[in-house]
């Protein structure tokens, strides 16, 4: 039987080496007490690493903690997130990774947020860079800025680490082709952003603000573990509100995203392959069809969705804005309603000859509705342009 590979995670850091060897100093604790403190649901320590220190045959050059560090760490002991067994400081990156996300689709979802899609950019590259350190860190890959084999330094005297251009680019990268391509679309995005006002641009990228939601949410569990998935944590997708006739009719006349954004997308995807760019992890992008009722008083809205790849999906090749499934009623309603309003002088007879005279029952123009039953219904539509009648 070949023997297992070891995991590279589980290995010990620094200043658990100094803790460490300030216990065996104390003297009050044995080596499977020490063992026990190291050892966590995301990470296991053999009892040999624990006698190396002990022996001083490993780890010559870390000094011990001094007895206050090791009071505090004892104090704080154990220091884990117990939903996904996170040491809180072993694995600060990943922790920091998985909020970072959170705050990210959290913070589109807000409905008092305007500027949607910038700060989710910004602040999901800052998810994913801490994602792929931890990754990095765990396969022992030195994720350092070097020069001549010097360690680059900031301004203040820390170590310069990978940005997430960096991280893609090493060639031991977990990302799959469209997840890098979607990443690297977003971090253009956010340069072209990042010294100067934009006109609001959510709704021309959602596409691939979604995809890189679920593709974080889809890398996450395979580098760190199914159990540290985001589906647990809230509903994970990028909240839109429903589209109403007015914000259609906007949207299909729209191309008034800045210049230098359309600019920066064109060149962009001008060199992606049609593959790529009709794959999810790219752009993930939906088509809602409403579904018309069969009866009355059927669901007030209901959305079929059709899963790309499909044998349905084949008939769906744009979003289908159908009038269906909304609140429906008969001419004494309407009536009814006018009365409400003050309108007493309106009747049958007025309604009668309006809806003929504008032709309204064309189901093309939208008022209504034929249910199976041959009733006709009318929407909310006309009981707006009855309301201008009276009004006129």
């Amino acid at each position: 039987m070949p023997k297992p590979k070891r995991n590279p995670a589980n290995r010990l850091e620094r200043w658990e080496i100094s803790l460490i060897k300030a216990m065996t100093a104390d003297g009050q604790y044995a080596d499977q007490e020490i063992q026990a403190y190291f050892t966590r649901p995301t990470r296991t320590i053999n009892h040999a690493r624990i006698l190396e220190i002990r022996e001083g045959r490993r780890h010559k050059t870390v000094p011990a903690a001094a007895p206050e560090e090791l009071a505090r760490f004892l104090k704080d002991w154990p220091q884990i997130d117990w939903s996904t067994g996170a040491h809180l400081l072993g694995d600060e990156l990943l922790i920091k990774a998985r909020e970072a996300m959170l705050h990210a689709v959290q913070g589109y979802n807000n409905p008092r947020t305007f500027f949607k899609a910038e700060v989710f950019i910004v602040t999901a590259v800052i998810a994913w860079t801490y994602l792929l350190h931890y990754h990095y860190k765990r396969i022992g890959i030195d994720y350092r800025y070097k020069k001549d084999g010097v360690v680059q330094k900031t301004r203040h005297g820390a170590d310069k680490h990978w940005e997430l251009e960096g991280c893609l680019d090493c060639s031991s990268c977990p990302l799959d082709a469209p997840t890098k391509a979607n990443l690297k679309f977003l971090i253009a995005i956010r340069h072209e952003i990042e010294h100067q006002m934009t006109q609001q641009i959510d709704l021309a990228i959602s596409a691939k603000l979604q995809a890189c939601a679920l593709n974080f949410n889809s890398a996450l569990k395979l580098i760190a573990g199914d159990r540290f998935g985001l589906e647990q944590e809230l509903s994970f997708a990028l909240q839109f509100s429903a589209i109403d006739r007015d914000q259609r009719n906007t949207l299909l006349k729209a191309s008034d995203l800045p210049a230098h954004i359309l600019a920066m997308q064109n060149d962009y995807e001008s060199d992606l392959a049609a593959e790529m760019m009709r794959d999810p992890r790219y752009a993930y992008r939906v088509a809602f069809i409403e579904v018309a009722a069969n009866r009355k008083g059927g669901a007030d809205e209901a959305v079929q969705f059709v899963r790309a790849g499909t044998d349905e999906s084949e008939k769906v090749s744009r979003i289908l804005m159908k009038e269906a499934e909304r609140p429906k009623y008969k001419p004494g309603q309407i009536i009814e309603k006018m009365h409400r309003e003050g309108f007493t002088w309106f009747n049958s007879h007025h309604h009668s000859q309006l809806w003929k005279r504008l032709e309204a029952r064309d189901p093309k123009k939208g008022y209504g509705v034929f249910l199976k039953d041959g009733d006709w219904w009318w929407y909310d539509a006309w009981i707006n342009r009855v309301r201008e009648y009276c009004q006129e």
